[in-house]
């Protein structure tokens, strides 16, 4: 005999609701927007704890630098790509309620004779105000973004900012800081370079540079090399030579207690090329060590592939693909002045930066680690 249901009882379970996230207070939001000279970056975040939690985003690829190298203007049509990418933003500012932003722009817009009416236009069609930021603030911005990766066994930190058109490096000496507190101490740069006295020990800028050469305006400066191998040595020397005024430049580092952390595209394609990856993870990515070894097998693999190979790569992709081999030559040449078996990768840059800087001005943030 067959058993009977009980009364009530159906075939399948009660579906269970679960409650709607809890929408966030816009009075505890804050927004940091990037646009660069390749491409158009935002968070929406509130500060948890020592960091903070993303609450929206926005990334797309905008090309505004296309053509500066050869005119040294934005083109046209780069300012309307830009434009259409800001509205979205702009919507998603108003969405969220945001009050506390900052929005800046970089080497496109620090080089290029228009600029200035391009950031009028961007006011005018989208309300949006921009702030032209300069080298020195871009590379405390990425330094303080990268905190959380410096490892407390570090004393010497070269930190790698390969942006679409110029490349910051600043080296940092932490020996005289506590161990414990090395990551924090790199945090108090917001503040600047050379902070006023603080009771805190602190980390010591031992020189910066801002090199107005990243993956775009490199490529750009060797388009007629057709050969590709060729093209990819004289991209990398080309872009040691610039490095000549950098103090560090000549000094032999142990590869023990230092420590280079690399932010950029071509930092975390490179990685998630050396993993295999294929599909992007960033959970993978950030905070991946690679030696340098590792990172030159990857370089190999892709000259190797060539352009074509490149191209279809799913781990470099299309937009990508005709700027690897000039971000991968900036980080070789790197490589070459300082090998490393403690290359940090980080997937954060300059809106991480942003964040960081006006939480802790704020004093939102709260003390401990990250």
């Amino acid at each position: 005999m067959t058993p009977k249901r009980p009364n009530g009882a159906g075939a399948f379970p009660k579906a269970v609701e679960s409650p709607a996230p809890k929408p966030s207070d816009p009075a505890e939001l804050y927004a940091a927007l990037d646009l660069g000279t390749n491409s158009c970056r935002m968070l929406v975040a509130q500060p948890k704890g020592s960091g903070f939690h993303v609450v929206d985003s926005f990334s797309k690829s905008v090309q505004l630098g296309s053509g500066l190298e050869r005119t040294g203007r934005l083109s046209r049509s780069s300012m309307a790509r830009t434009v259409q990418a800001l509205r979205i933003c702009q919507q998603k500012l108003k969405r969220n309620k945001v009050r506390r932003m900052r929005l800046v722009t970089t080497e496109a817009c620090r080089r290029a004779h228009n600029a200035r009416e391009f950031i009028r236009q961007v006011k005018r069609e989208t309300g949006l105000t921009l702030e032209v930021i300069q080298p020195e603030e871009e590379a405390r911005l990425a330094v303080i973004s990268c905190a959380p990766l410096v490892s407390i066994r570090t004393e010497q930190l070269l930190v790698v900012d390969i942006g679409g058109g110029s490349t910051e490096l600043v080296w940092i000496d932490v020996s005289s800081v506590p161990r414990r507190d090395r990551p924090r101490a790199i945090m108090r740069l917001h503040a600047g370079f050379h902070p006023a006295a603080s009771p805190f020990p602190a980390a010591k800028v031992v020189d910066w540079i801002s090199v107005p050469l990243g993956v775009a305006t490199l490529r750009d400066q060797f388009s007629d090399v057709e050969d590709d191998a060729a093209r990819f040595a004289l991209m990398s020397w080309f872009f040691e030579e610039n490095l000549t005024e950098f103090a560090p430049y000549k000094d032999i580092q142990t590869r023990e207690g230092f420590q280079i952390v690399g932010t950029s595209g071509t930092v975390t394609t490179v990685a998630a090329s050396h993993l295999g990856l294929k599909r992007y993870d960033r959970t993978k990515v950030d905070g991946l060590r690679m030696t340098s070894d590792q990172i030159d097998k990857v370089i190999r693999g892709y000259l190797e592939l060539g352009p074509a190979g490149r191209r279809r790569d799913p781990r470099i992709g299309e937009d990508r693909q005709a700027l690897i081999m000039s971000g991968a030559a900036i980080l070789q040449a790197l490589l070459r002045c300082w090998p490393t078996d403690r290359l940090s990768v980080a997937d954060r840059g300059l809106r991480e930066g942003l964040l960081y800087a006006q939480m802790s001005a704020d004093g939102v943030l709260e003390d401990g680690t990250f």
